[in-house]
This record gives structure tokens, sequence and C-alpha cells, in this order.
């Protein structure tokens, strides 16, 4: 499992024009699910997201968490985190999750999200989306589960 993850000032995710989700101080998270991954691996991802501490103290040091400054969370499926670029121009996403197992494994991590925060905004599986974020800092990290 792959979390790309932004810490923004605001975010806004549509689907066929309409808003699906919508955050403002907090973290936008796209979710890359591998057919191997399971719900103790979701739940580790989201304890380490939730808890990086990755927002500002009153001294400017990045110190704080997601819970800790009141953030907020925009959870976002996206298989193209496993694109294979290795052969040719035209990326190959064979390591991503098949769409069953993908859209059980990213509605569970929704769910579990609201333990963490108290507003979780989401995109719509399996849509055609359009993003829109200020990233703060800019800061992103990258988290793969097999380096956990």
């Amino acid at each position: 499992m792959k979390f790309l993850i932004q810490r923004v000032s605001n975010a806004t995710v549509k689907a066929d024009n309409v808003i699906t989700g919508q955050i403002g101080k907090g973290l936008l998270i796209f979710i890359g699910i591998r057919d191997s991954d399971t719900k103790d691996t979701a739940d580790k991802m989201l304890k380490k997201a939730c808890n990086l501490r990755i927002f500002s103290d009153n001294e400017g040091k990045t110190n704080l968490s997601t819970s800790d400054v009141g953030g907020e969370l925009l959870l976002i499926s996206q298989f193209t985190l496993y694109a294979n670029c290795k052969k040719g121009n035209r990326p190959s996403f064979f390591e991503a999750g098949s769409p069953e197992h993908a859209e059980k494994l990213y509605n569970y991590i929704v769910s579990k999200a609201k333990e963490y925060c108290n507003i979780v905004g989401t995109g719509r599986f399996g849509a055609d989306m359009k993003v829109s974020l200020e990233n703060d800092g800019p800061f992103t990290i990258m988290l793969d589960s097999e380096e956990l």
C-alpha cells in the first residue's frame, strides 16, 4: 500500500463536476492499494499517516500531528501510484489491486479514518476526479507499507 501525503491549507475533489470532498487544514492522502494489502496493512498506514508530526508548533518546528492541530483528511483512491514505467513510455498498472479488492479496502480506510479526525472527505472510487489543493510548505511525503 502506498500513501502519497500532502499537507494542505485546503483541498477539494470533484467527480462529474460535483464536489465529493472538501477540507481545510489537514492532509490530502492519495491511496494506492495492491491485492496483497489487508486491513492490518491499512491500519498501520493510517496510524502512521495521522500521527506524522508534520505540522508546526508555536516555535515553527514540525512537531504536531494532524489530531494535535484539529486537522482534516481528504482521502482519494489512486491506482496510478503503482505505475510501472520500466518498459516503454506507457505505464502499466499490473501491480495495482483489482478494483473489487481496492474499493473494499479504500472504504475500510475511510471508515477507520474517522477514528483519527472529525472531518474526513473522500473522492469517488473509480471516477474521473479533479483535485484542487493548496499545498502547505510544500510538504509531500510518500509512505510505502513495504518500508514500515
